[in-house]
């Protein structure tokens, strides 16, 4: 994939052939290193990355591709304009969102192959639009009183290994 080929301007999507074990969205995303990173985890368990624009940089931006490494070629990436078209899109039943202010824990959930996975800005989280505390999809990870919150790239490891960790444990 070159350079130019996904950017915020340029809806690109690149197939990786079989359905996504999960489907990550990055609501607005702002820091490029993070997106990347998480565009990195997701190539290594087989998961599709969505980006809600407006994005804080441009997709060629050299931090992101750094982050991504070599791996970036390999990534399922769709991008779209608005929240709306996730709905219109994803299957809603399946779809859980992560905010610091979600009362259950991603532990309390059982997850399986094709979830999908909403995270928000790194600085603003998720609107109080798309998802609130005690909706029964919303999880948190869960950390001492210390942290305010996890870095984004971090979490969404996390999150996607957890669905590892639970599919090879039900064999699937």
């Amino acid at each position: 994939m070159n350079d130019s080929s996904v950017s915020p301007n340029n809806p690109t999507e690149i197939s990786g052939g079989s359905s996504p074990v999960a489907n990550v969205v990055l609501y607005q995303p702002e820091i490029p290193q993070n997106t990347g990173n998480i565009g990195r985890s997701c190539v290594a368990v087989g998961a599709k990355l969505w980006i809600v624009r407006p994005a804080s940089f441009d997709f060629s931006d050299k931090r992101v591709r750094r982050a991504g490494l070599d791996y970036w070629q390999y990534l399922n990436l769709q991008a779209v304009d608005q929240w709306s078209e996730i709905p219109a899109q994803l299957p809603d039943e399946r779809t859980f969102f992560f905010s610091r202010f979600a009362k259950r824990t991603a532990w309390d959930a059982e997850f399986q192959a094709g979830d999908t996975f909403v995270f928000g800005r790194e600085t603003a989280g998720l609107p109080k639009e798309i998802v609130g505390p005690d909706h029964p999809r919303a999880l948190r990870l869960p950390t001492t009183k210390f942290v305010r919150s996890l870095n984004l790239a971090s979490t969404v490891a996390i999150v996607l290994f957890e669905q590892q960790r639970q599919l090879a444990k039900a064999g699937t």
